[in-house]
């Protein structure tokens, strides 16, 4: 019967969302919802490697942004295509991502979160700096947007949509496969306990770095896509400030589940751009209104769902 729940709330919201381009006549909405799939695409990945295997990441900005930038130097210093450098980008940020999990993974707790969090911050300033690569504070301007043989126009706003929506369909199904799989059940054991796993024979190191790997390499697919959609790159995107929003996306739509993420990306994208009137007062509701939600739904929407779910079945 959950299962059955559970396949129809996403066919649901799958139809919705395959709707909502044609409904909404406001091209800044589909904007909104387009960029709140991408970035939900990078909080998946971050929930791997937080909710699922209990190590938080603070550089997970840092490694979106490295695969935008990768894509941007690739295809407009290049004159790459856009696919062809959405896979090196890929590649190249799981590289580093293996290089940075090597060192920091064997670390624990909050070290780690400290760390990470430094790494992020050496991100932002080799972007910021380092010019003749990354063009510094100037950005990098008019990357290309994806192309396919010119059977669709990309640089149309519906069709960016449903190619991020594509991504973020394609990635839930994995991680859910993932999660559900026997390398997703070690995951669960580490952040049990790493006593525990051991126990069960689990190669502590190894799996860590596989789902430090798998999480960037989100990361990266969603920086990659946000340089084809925004087309404009600069070094705030890989300010921490990025990393916290994606964060907050997670915790807010509920740590260690599938849908909340997404609902979290979409929920808060949307309820930031809505208090855009207050310009920079905006913070002094949306922080205080974070703050409550984390008080009293700490599981997030997603696990205050399953517990009325829980309480409707048991009366």
């Amino acid at each position: 019967m959950k299962k059955l729940t559970l396949s129809y709330g996403w066919t649901i919201a799958l139809l919705v969302a395959v709707a909502f381009p044609f409904v909404s006549s406001n091209e800044y909405y589909l904007s909104v919802v387009t960029l709140a799939i991408i970035y939900a695409i990078a909080a998946l990945g971050l929930n791997l490697l937080t909710g699922y295997t209990g190590q938080f990441n603070l550089a997970h900005g840092g490694f979106m942004a490295i695969g935008a930038y990768a894509v941007g130097i690739l295809t407009v210093d290049y004159e790459w295509s856009f696919w062809s450098a959405f896979v090196v980008a890929v590649l190249i940020t799981m590289l580093i991502g293996l290089l940075v999990g090597l060192v920091s993974l064997r670390l624990k707790g909050h070290f780690f979160s400290i760390f990470t969090l430094c790494v992020g911050y050496i991100i932002f300033l080799l972007i910021e700096k380092w010019e003749s690569l990354t063009h510094g504070v100037i950005g990098i301007m008019n990357v290309p947007a994806p192309e396919l043989g010119g059977v669709v126009d990309f640089y149309d706003g519906k069709a960016q949509y449903f190619l991020a929506l594509i991504c973020l369909v394609v990635g839930i199904w994995l991680m859910n496969r993932l999660v559900r799989s026997i390398v997703g059940r070690s995951f669960i054991a580490i952040k049990n306990g790493d006593s525990l796993a051991e126990a069960l024979g689990i190669n502590l190191m190894r799996t860590k770095i596989l789902s430090f790997v798998i999480s960037v390499a989100y990361a990266a697919v969603a920086g990659a896509l946000y340089a084809g959609y925004v087309r404009f790159l600069g070094p705030d995107m890989a300010y921490v400030s990025t990393t916290f929003n994606i964060v907050m996306f997670v915790l807010v739509g509920g740590l260690g589940t599938i849908a909340g993420p997404v609902i979290g990306a979409l929920l808060l994208s949307s309820l930031t751009q809505s208090l855009q009137f207050l310009a920079d007062y905006r913070m002094l509701v949306f922080g205080p209104l974070l703050i409550i939600v984390l008080i009293f739904i700490p599981s997030g929407i997603v696990g205050l769902w399953r517990r009325f779910l829980t309480k409707k079945t048991m009366a």
